[in-house]
């Protein structure tokens, strides 16, 4: 029996500063996991994938990550997620720093 879609984001690296972002629901990419796209449907998830997989100028490694809505928008469901929304764990600069 197949298991049951849970919610999905569209996340990936930025092509030239490598930092993490995700797909929001007006085709932007932002650096923050709370405006990203909550992708509630399956077939929406996997039209999502491709358009950010057609976007190779721009983006690297584009896939869907789990996620669960949170009081400010999308939240991690996993540790990885959370780990990379975060940003780089050897200084404290850029997300860090920022809060």
């Amino acid at each position: 029996m197949p298991l049951a879609f849970t919610p999905k984001i569209v996340t990936a690296n930025a092509l030239l500063e490598g930092d993490v972002v995700y797909l929001t629901d007006d085709d932007r990419w932002t650096r923050r996991m709370s405006e990203a796209e909550l992708i509630e449907d399956e077939a929406h998830a996997q039209l999502r994938l491709l358009d950010a997989e057609m976007q190779p100028g721009q983006v690297v490694g584009p896939y869907l990550a789990d996620a669960r809505p949170g009081p400010d928008g999308p939240a991690p469901v996993h540790f990885r997620e959370a780990f990379r929304a975060k940003g780089p764990s050897n200084y404290p600069h850029g997300k860090q720093e920022m809060g």
